[in-house]
C-alpha cells in the first residue's frame, strides 16, 4: 500500500512514476508557494500602509523622493524582483527586499522608517509587474495606489508648507 509522498518502490510504481510527484504534484506546490507568497505581501502592505500614515508630516515629500530612487536602482539590477536581496540569496526563489524594508519600516526612527517603506514598495512593485496570477495583480494595484497617495500626501504637505511660515505662534 502506497502511502502520501512515499518515495519507496513498493506496490509495482516504477522508479520516477510515483503518483504523487507527477506535474499535477508540482504545479500545486507551485500554486501554494505563491499563494503563501501572495499572502505575506498582502499582510505586509497593510503593516507599510499604516507606516505611512503613521509617519510625520514632513516626512511624506522625503517618502515620495526615496520611492523614486528605489524604483530607478531596482530598475537598473539585474533581476528587479529581487532589490535589496543580499547577493548570496541571489538563486532564491522570491527576493528579501520586501522583508527587511518592512523590518525598517517598523523602526522608531521615521528617518530608517522611511528608507524601509521606500525599499518595500520598489521591491513588490517589481516582483508583482508583470506576474499573471490575479492576486498578484491585485497586489501590484494596490501598490500602484499607495505610490499615488505618498504622491499626493507629499503634494498636501508642500500646499500647507508656505501657509506655515506665517501661522502665528506663542511665544514661549
Amino acid at each position: 500500500m502506497l502511502r502520501a509522498f512515499d518515495t519507496s518502490l513498493e506496490g509495482g510504481v516504477e522508479a520516477g512514476k510515483h503518483p504523487y510527484w507527477g506535474k499535477s504534484f508540482m504545479r500545486l506546490v507551485s500554486h501554494l508557494i505563491a499563494l503563501n507568497r501572495e499572502i505575506r505581501l498582502r499582510r505586509q502592505l497593510a503593516d507599510i500602509e499604516r507606516v505611512v500614515l503613521d509617519l510625520p508630516v514632513r516626512a511624506h515629500a522625503d517618502l515620495q523622493q526615496l520611492v523614486r530612487r528605489e524604483m530607478e536602482q531596482a530598475a537598473a539590477c539585474d533581476f528587479p524582483h529581487l532589490y535589496g536581496t543580499p547577493p548570496e540569496e541571489r538563486y532564491s526563489t522570491y527576493g528579501h527586499g520586501p522583508d527587511i524594508g518592512l523590518t525598517k519600516a517598523r523602526s522608531e526612527n521615521p528617518l530608517i522608517a522611511t528608507r524601509g517603506v521606500a525599499l518595500w514598495i520598489a521591491a513588490v512593485y517589481h516582483e508583482t509587474l508583470d506576474s499573471h496570477r490575479p492576486g498578484m495583480e491585485e497586489l501590484h494595484r494596490q501598490i500602484l495606489r499607495l505610490m499615488r497617495q505618498v504622491k499626493e500626501l507629499s503634494a498636501l504637505e508642500r500646499r500647507e508648507a508656505p501657509s506655515d511660515w506665517m501661522a502665528p505662534r506663542a511665544a514661549g
